[in-house]
């Protein structure tokens, strides 16, 4: 006897009840309390969906924080390293080696020059082309988006003083940190703002060379050495 299906589903696809009458079989369709092979309910993996994208976007301000500050971390050793390659060729040598900071649109370049003459390295010498350059200009942007020479408003100086006029290279009037022969160098501070207000600083001692660098703790208001 051939089956009447009720429900305008094929039999495979539908819950069949005890037959009732002259040969029907009912159907049940599927509802969203159904039970998924694996066991769980479709409420229950929508439930489980639903806390899984609101614990991500919880979190991603978390990441994106974590990567402004390694950065910005990266970009102070990268300046650090940049001064400690000058000094290194200042021994190396045996003449004064600088790093020139200068404006470049609105930011700023830095480039590595060595004494040609004698004399020192000198502004003037360097645009008469009779100061070398070892390394050819190149911006903190480059290497680390998100990253520039910069001191945000109301962070104080290394020194303790005011921002001012919120100068990031402090190094004099040359623009220059020039390491001697010696090992001594013109003392001065570089900063260096990073996204999320990551605040650091790049300082180098005249009397020894020694570079250090800094990052601001904004909860706790001063500076610490890294």
């Amino acid at each position: 006897m051939a089956h009447q299906v009720v429900g305008g589903l094929p039999p495979a696809a539908a819950s069949v009840s005890p037959a009732h009458g002259d040969g029907v079989i009912l159907c049940r369709l599927p509802t969203a309390s159904c039970q998924l092979r694996d066991g769980y309910s479709l409420v229950e993996v929508l439930v489980s969906l639903a806390l899984s994208l609101m614990l991500a976007g919880l979190a991603t301000p978390v990441v994106l924080g974590a990567r402004d500050a390694v950065r910005a971390m990266s970009a102070g050793d990268h300046v650090a390293a940049v001064l400690q390659r000058a000094r290194t060729e200042a021994l190396r040598r045996n003449r004064y080696v600088a790093v020139r900071f200068e404006p470049d649109g609105p930011a700023v370049r830095y480039a590595l020059y060595a004494d040609g003459n004698g004399d020192g390295v000198r502004s003037a010498q360097i645009g008469a082309g009779l100061d070398p350059m070892l390394q050819a200009p190149e911006r903190v942007e480059q290497h680390f988006p998100g990253v520039a020479f910069g001191l945000a408003d109301g962070v104080p100086t290394v020194d303790g003083e005011g921002a001012g006029d919120g100068d990031p290279i402090r190094v004099g009037r040359s623009r220059m940190i020039s390491f001697s022969p010696a090992g001594t160098c013109t003392p001065g501070t570089i900063y260096l703002l990073g996204r999320g207000r990551q605040q650091l600083a790049v300082r180098v001692l005249g009397a020894t060379g020694r570079i250090r660098t800094l990052q601001f703790n904004f909860s706790a208001s001063a500076w610490q050495e890294r």
